[in-house]
């Protein structure tokens, strides 16, 4: 992988990619860099065949505080651009603006749900904000028991809108949303289990990543073509009627079914040994 960036970093072991958030010093916080390069680095692991599975962890004691408040200063304050370009002059012009630099930083986040490859969130420490519209973006989290988890927006008088607003009501359901987002407080991590948030909770942070690593190669050690297109029909279920769903998946099948992956799966299985699928 060529991938490079100052707050980021993508190490691959197998078949399984770890992104790091890696900005320790900072707390992980989200800044221009931050948008600017994980859909590049989204990109880059979607279009590599080899990488199956997706691991996103954290350098240093805090997943994420989420929002760079200080970098992103002149986008909060009322649309001036997060790479500090000129603001418009007008009301309007800036309004547009505004709404255009939203859905930039919108598409970043939503690159982590679009890879076509399950994406694992290992989370410790503190997830705030930001940090939430990230997970929620993932297929499955995990976290280390001292873990804590807040949709903080609202207690800096933003209305959050990169993602969580939409994602966890999916998750936890509506309720649970509704109360973590309308007050701003910090769920633990044995709490955020219980509403459905986190598949499981973990020790601590190496006990998250190697679980987290772990299904992940658990994962990859199946199809790619069948792993990848359960994500995608689960995907294209939202929205979608059970009737739709089943006729959805029935077309998939009928244009996917007949696939190597799933001759060497009859194969292994007559000749009692593990398969070897190459995604073909």
């Amino acid at each position: 992988m060529t991938f490079a960036s100052e707050v980021l970093t993508v190490e691959r072991e197998g078949h399984v990619a770890t992104l790091w958030l890696d900005r320790p010093e900072a707390r992980n916080a989200m800044g221009p860099a931050f948008f600017t390069d994980l859909p590049r680095a989204m990109s880059e692991v979607s279009a590599d065949r080899d990488v199956r599975a997706v691991v996103v962890a954290a350098r240093g004691p805090q997943f994420s505080v989420g929002l760079d408040l200080k970098a992103m200063g002149g986008l909060l304050a009322g649309g001036g651009p997060s790479d500090g370009a000129t603001s418009p002059a007008s009301a309007a012009a800036r309004a547009r603006a505004l709404r255009a630099e939203v859905l930039r930083l919108q598409a970043a986040v939503s690159s982590v749900a679009t890879c076509p490859v399950p994406v694992i969130a290992a989370v410790h420490g503190a997830c705030i904000g930001g940090g939430m519209d990230l997970i929620t973006a993932c297929d499955i989290r995990l976290a280390s028991a001292d873990a804590t988890f807040s949709v903080r927006e609202t207690k800096v008088a933003i209305v959050a809108d990169l993602g969580t607003l939409q994602r966890l009501p999916r998750i936890v359901g509506a309720g649970h949303t509704a109360e973590l987002a309308y007050t701003g407080k910090d769920l633990g991590a044995a709490r955020a289990k219980e509403i459905g948030l986190l598949n499981e909770v973990l020790a601590d942070a190496g006990a998250t990543l190697a679980a987290a690593r772990d299904l992940a190669a658990e994962i990859a050690a199946n199809s790619p073509l069948a792993v990848q297109g359960t994500k995608a029909v689960l995907a294209a279920n939202d929205g979608r009627t059970v009737a739709e769903g089943l006729d959805y998946v029935a077309t998939w099948n009928a244009g996917m079914l007949a696939s190597d992956d799933l001759v060497e799966a009859v194969a292994a299985f007559m000749e009692k040994r593990p398969p070897r699928f190459s995604g073909g």
